[in-house]
């Protein structure tokens, strides 16, 4: 079956999409490698420095999983980067908080991190990249999981 011109439009945009997607990711863990630490602990200590958050929560505010978050604040806790605290409002669900160790470590990952994206930004160029955003951000609510694939569909 022949695909339609928007098809392969869409799959190329898909492809671009994807490859920017690993250049990030790999320097992300290249920035975080920067103070010993993998990208997931990154992210998941950036989100709790802001305010102490439950697990849940950032599982949420990151669009990860709870239980490889729940996974990467244990390593951070058992390595004295962050701290578990009781939750007011939660017998249970206790709230990760980075301790002065975890805001030091956070807070030279950042910098590295914001030298990185001001040379791309000015590289780049701010409007160049906020049209790329508000793109983005127009495409991404239209895309749709596939159907998935019947049970007695083609064998793989």
């Amino acid at each position: 079956m022949a695909r339609t011109h928007a098809g392969d439009a869409f799959t190329a945009f898909v492809v671009e999409v994807a490859a920017l997607g690993h250049f990030v990711t790999a320097a992300g863990e290249t920035l975080a490698r920067y103070r010993g630490q993998s990208l997931a602990r990154w992210v998941v200590l950036d989100a709790a420095a802001g305010r102490p958050m439950t697990v849940a929560q950032i599982a949420r505010l990151r669009r990860m999983a709870r239980q490889p978050v729940q996974r990467v604040a244990d390593v951070l806790v058992a390595e004295g980067l962050a701290v578990f605290n009781p939750n007011p409002r939660h017998r249970r669900a206790q709230l990760l908080t980075p301790t002065p160790r975890g805001r030091r470590v956070l807070s030279a990952i950042s910098c590295q991190q914001e030298a990185w994206a001001d040379a791309h930004g000015a590289r780049i160029g701010a409007e160049t990249l906020d049209r790329a955003r508000a793109l983005v951000a127009e495409i991404r609510p239209q895309i749709t999981m596939p159907d998935p694939a019947p049970a007695d569909g083609v064998d793989s």
